[in-house]
C-alpha cells in the first residue's frame, strides 16, 4: 500500500478490510464485547438522563426551598441501577476484546506458521532470519493492536450517535452545535491517522532491521569474538537502534501535536454548548436539567472521543505492521505435492534424469543422469561447489529441479503428497539442528517409538556411549541448539534421528564430518553391516570413507562424469584419482599434526 497514493480513505477502507478479517476469524467473542461495548453507551446515556431529572425534581427544587427532598432514595437507587448495569458492560467489553485480541495473535502466528511451512526453501534463502521473527513477533502484535480498543470503539460510535440524538430531541440547536463540534474532531483524528501511516510503515521496517542485525550478532558470536569485532557490531546495531528510536520518536512527536488539539477541542465544545444552553434556558426552550443532561454528556465523551483517535491510530499502525504479515501470506512460491502414498519395503533405487539446477541463475547441475541400485552405499565426490549438496537437497526433494525429474522407483519425488516423501527419505546436513528438548525428543521428535528402536538407532550412530555418560541419559535437557553437545556428538543424534524412521533412502550429506575419522568409519561400517532397509548416499571427502562404498559417482563441470567403484573410478579419471590424492595428502598431514 505505500507504492500508491495514500488518502484519508484508503487507510480507513484497508483498515476497515483488516478489520472484518480479524472478526470473522471470532465472531462470538467480537458480539459479545460489542454488547458490552452497547450496554456501557446505553448506561452513560441513561446516567444523563437520570442527572438531567435530579437536576430539574431534585436539585432545584431544593435549592429554591419549595420541596423537600423526598425523591433522593429514588434518585439513589436510580444511579446505583446503572452504575451496575455500566459496570457489567464494562467486564462483558473487556473480557472478550482481550480475548479476542490474544486469540486472533494465536490464530494468525499458526497460519504463518503454516503459511512458511508450506513455501519452497528457495523463498527462505531470500529472508533475513531477523525480518521474520520480527513479523511473527512484532508485526503480527502491531498487526492486531487495533483490536484492544476496538469494541470500546464501536461502544463510543454507538454513544455518539445516541448522544446526537439526545440533544437533538431536546433542543435542536444544541444538536446541530454538538454535531459540528463532533465532525471536526473526528476528521481530526482520521487526518492524524493518515499522515502517522506512512511513519508506522518506517518504523517496522526499523524492527526488522534491528531484529535481523540482533540474530546476526547472536548466531554469529563466535565469530565476532574470534576476530575481534565486538566494537563493529556493537556501533552496527547501536545505528540501528538509533534510528528506530528516531523513527519512533518523529510518529509519536507527530500524533502527539493531533492529540493536543483533540483532548481541547471537546472541553471548548462543552463552553460553548453552555453558553448557548443558558440563552435557550432564557428563552424558555429548555430547562436547566435538559443542559446539564448534554454537558454531562459531552463531558463523558470527551475521553471516548479520544478513543475514536486512538483506534485510528492504531489502525494506521496495525496496517503497517499487517503489511508485512500479508507479504508472507501473499507468497505464492508453494510446494507441489501429488497423490503419491509412502509405501513400506526395503531399500529403494534412484533415477535421475536430465536434471538441472541452478541458484539465482548460477547453474549448478546441468543435464545430470543418475541411476542407484537398490540396497547399495553410493559416495559422491567432488570439488568444492561441484554441487554435491545440491544434488543431496534435490533427492530429498528440499529443492525441485529447474528440468528433468528424479524418481524413486520409479516414483516421481514431486507427485508424493505432503509428508509421505519424509517416511521413505531421510536426509541428515553437515550443520545439525537439534532442539531446545531432551535427548530422547530429539530422536523421536515425539513419535511412538520404543526403547529397542532408540537403543538400536543411537548404536548404529555410535551416539551410545556418550548418551549413557550425559546426566540423565536420553532424558537429559540439550538446551538450544543442542549447545551442550559437541559438533560431532549432534550429528551422531542427527543420524540417530534418521536411522530410527527406517528411511528407504537415507542421505547424508558430509553428516559425519565433524566426528573422529575412525569413529567416521566405524558408523559406516555398521550402516553397512546392519539389516537396514536404505539405499545410502553419503558425500565424502575422507578416502577412508569413499573405500567403504559400493560405489561412486563423481561430480564435475555440472554434471557425474563418472560412476563405478572407487578402484574403477582411480582407473577411467585422472580428475578423480588426482582429487583423492589430495584428500590422502591431507588425511596424512592432520594425522601428522595430532601425533
Amino acid at each position: 500500500m505505500s507504492e500508491r497514493n495514500l488518502t484519508p480513505w484508503t487507510v480507513l477502507r484497508d483498515g476497515s478490510r483488516l478489520i472484518w478479517r480479524f472478526i470473522k476469524m471470532h465472531p462470538a467473542a467480537f458480539a459479545v464485547a460489542v454488547f458490552g461495548a452497547a450496554m456501557f453507551a446505553g448506561a452513560i446515556i441513561a446516567a444523563a438522563l437520570i442527572i438531567g431529572w435530579i437536576t430539574d425534581n431534585v436539585i432545584i427544587p431544593v435549592l429554591d426551598e419549595s420541596q423537600e427532598p423526598d425523591l433522593l432514595m429514588t434518585a439513589a437507587a436510580a444511579i446505583v441501577l446503572v452504575s451496575v448495569f455500566k459496570a457489567v458492560g464494562i467486564v462483558l467489553r473487556r473480557t472478550a476484546a482481550g480475548w479476542l485480541s490474544f486469540a486472533t495473535r494465536r490464530d494468525v502466528r499458526n497460519e504463518l506458521l503454516a503459511q512458511q511451512l508450506s513455501l519452497k526453501m528457495s523463498w527462505f534463502n531470500r529472508q533475513a532470519i531477523g525480518d521474520l521473527l520480527a513479523v511473527a513477533d512484532s508485526d503480527v502484535n502491531q498487526g492486531t493492536d487495533v483490536l484492544g480498543p476496538l469494541p470500546y470503539a464501536t461502544g463510543v460510535s454507538m454513544l455518539l450517535v445516541g448522544t446526537i440524538t439526545m440533544i437533538s430531541i431536546i433542543d435542536p440547536w444544541l444538536g446541530v452545535g454538538a454535531v459540528i463540534g463532533l465532525v471536526v474532531v473526528i476528521v481530526i483524528d482520521v487526518r492524524g491517522s493518515w499522515v502517522t501511516y506512512e511513519m508506522w510503515e518506517e518504523v517496522q521496517r526499523r524492527i526488522g532491521k534491528v531484529s535481523s542485525i540482533a540474530h546476526e550478532s547472536f548466531d554469529g558470536a563466535l565469530t565476532v569474538k574470534s576476530l575481534g569485532r565486538e566494537r563493529y557490531v556493537s556501533s552496527r546495531f547501536t545505528m540501528a537502534s538509533d534510528a528506530l528510536r528516531d523513527s519512533t520518536i518523529k510518529v509519536n512527536s507527530t500524533w502527539t501535536k493531533y492529540q493536543v488539539i483533540i483532548r481541547a477541542l471537546p472541553q471548548l465544545l462543552i463552553v460553548l454548548l453552555l453558553v448557548v444552553g443558558a440563552a435557550r434556558i432564557d428563552a424558555g426552550a429548555v430547562t436547566a436539567g435538559n443542559v446539564v443532561t448534554v454537558a454531562y454528556l459531552l463531558s463523558l465523551l470527551a475521553f471516548p472521543i479520544q478513543l475514536i483517535g486512538f483506534v485510528l491510530w492504531d489502525l494506521s499502525g496495525s496496517l503497517a505492521g499487517w503489511q508485512r504479515v500479508q507479504a508472507v501470506f501473499d507468497a505464492d512460491d508453494h510446494i507441489e505435492y501429488g497423490e503419491e502414498l509412502a509405501v513400506a519395503g526395503g531399500a529403494a533405487g534412484v533415477r535421475g534424469s536430465s536434471v538441472d539446477f541452478a541458484y539465482d541463475r548460477e547453474q549448478v547441475l546441468s543435464g545430470l543422469d543418475l541411476r542407484i541400485r537398490a540396497g547399495t552405499t553410493l559416495a559422491v565426490v567432488g570439488a568444492t561447489a561441484s554441487g554435491k549438496s545440491t544434488l543431496c537437497l534435490l533427492l530429498a526433494r528440499l529443492w525441485d529441479p529447474a528440468s528433468g525429474s528424479i524418481e524413486l522407483e520409479g516414483r516421481d519425488l514431486q507427485a508424493f503428497a505432503g509428508s509421505e516423501l519424509p517416511k521413505e527419505v531421510s536426509y541428515v546436513a553437515q550443520n545439525t539442528f537439534l532442539f531446545d528438548t531432551t535427548v530422547r525428543s530429539n530422536i523421536t521428535l515425539d513419535e511412538p517409538f520404543t526403547e529397542a528402536e532408540i537403543a538400536t538407532a543411537t548404536g548404529l550412530a555410535g551416539a551410545t556411549s556418550f548418551i549413557e555418560e550425559l546426566p540423565h541419559g536420553l532424558d537429559t535437557e540439550l538446551g538450544e541448539r543442542g549447545t551442550t553437545l559437541s559438533g560431532g556428538q549432534r550429528q551422531r543424534l542427527a543420524l540417530a534421528r534418521a536411522l530410527i524412521r527406517k528411511p528407504r533412502l537415507m542421505v547424508l550429506d558430509d553428516a559425519t564430518s565433524a566426528v573422529d575419522p575412525s569413529v567416521e568409519v566405524e558408523i559406516l561400517k555398521a550402516l553397512k553391516c546392519a539389516e537396514l532397509p536404505s539405499t545410502i548416499v553419503v558425500v565424502a571427502y575422507r578416502p577412508s570413507s569413499i573405500r567403504l562404498a559400493d560405489e561412486v559417482v563423481f561430480l564435475n563441470e555440472k554434471r557425474i562424469i563418472a560412476h563405478g567403484s572407487h578402484t574403477e573410478l582411480l582407473d577411467i579419471s585422472s580428475a578423480y584419482a588426482n582429487l583423492v590424492s589430495a584428500y590422502e595428502e591431507e588425511a596424512r598431514r592432520l594425522r601428522g599434526a595430532s601425533s
